[in-house]
């Protein structure tokens, strides 16, 4: 049997790393993923690569919808995801309690990171167009460190490079020695929703849909919440 092929966005990377050794060994098929952000997974399936499934943020996937690009029915909500910052284990947690205290903590810290907005990941486009609108922008962006597309925020807290990391909490959590402070707050709460799918062009829909399903299942939601996301 052919592997099924899964382009997977990187906010349930943690989450999928922990289910799908079970799936291979339940189903019998070896999974080849691909992980990046939705965005970069999006522009892969345009200029002509294809999936079995797809894992992707829900404009990701309303994208693929209108091109015709999912088997017809399969769309599903798995999880969904905060944006959410982060500090060193140990640090003094920063005052984020509202959004003025956030922006004063955000000017007050030596480096921060979030993810670059030209990599196409929803937080750092979100948290990109927040620090335009308060007019900080350059103050913060000449401190800013950005990770590699796909990459992890968090990292910079773990080496010390930064006191501050903004990203999807799953995303957070995957780097060890770090302390969730909290979501945004109050009116800049910002969710992300992953939905999961088939491709239309699959070769192996039903072993695809087989998957999907699987992701629905109660350990499946069991471990979306325990890597920090909340499932569908």
């Amino acid at each position: 049997m052919r592997d099924l092929t899964v382009f997977s966005t990187i906010a349930v990377q943690s989450a999928l790393e922990a289910l799908l050794p079970a799936f291979e060994t339940e189903s019998g098929r070896r999974l080849d993923l691909a992980w990046n952000t939705a965005p970069a997974l999006v522009n892969r399936l345009q200029a002509g690569e294809r999936a079995d499934v797809m894992i992707l943020n829900r404009a990701g996937m309303d994208t693929m919808l209108r091109e015709g690009r999912v088997r017809a029915g399969t769309d599903v909500t798995l999880a969904s995801s905060a944006t959410a910052i982060a500090v060193r284990a140990g640090a003094p947690h920063p005052d984020i309690s509202t959004p003025e205290a956030l922006r004063r903590s955000l000017l007050a810290a030596r480096a921060i990171s979030y993810s670059d907005p030209a990599a196409g990941g929803a937080s750092g486009i979100y948290f990109a167009k927040l620090l335009e609108r308060w007019g900080i922008a350059a103050e913060i962006n000449a401190k800013t460190k950005f990770p590699p597309p796909a990459g992890l925020c968090g990292a910079f807290l773990a080496t010390g490079e930064a006191d501050l990391a903004v990203q999807q909490k799953p995303e957070l959590l995957q780097v060890p020695g770090l302390e969730i402070v909290g979501p945004l707050p109050g009116d800049l709460h910002m969710v992300t929703v992953f939905v999961g799918a088939v491709d239309a062009a699959s070769e192996d829909a039903a072993a695809g849909q087989v998957l999907v399903d699987f992701l629905r299942s109660p350990p499946a939601v069991d471990t979306f919440r325990a890597m920090g996301l909340d499932p569908a």
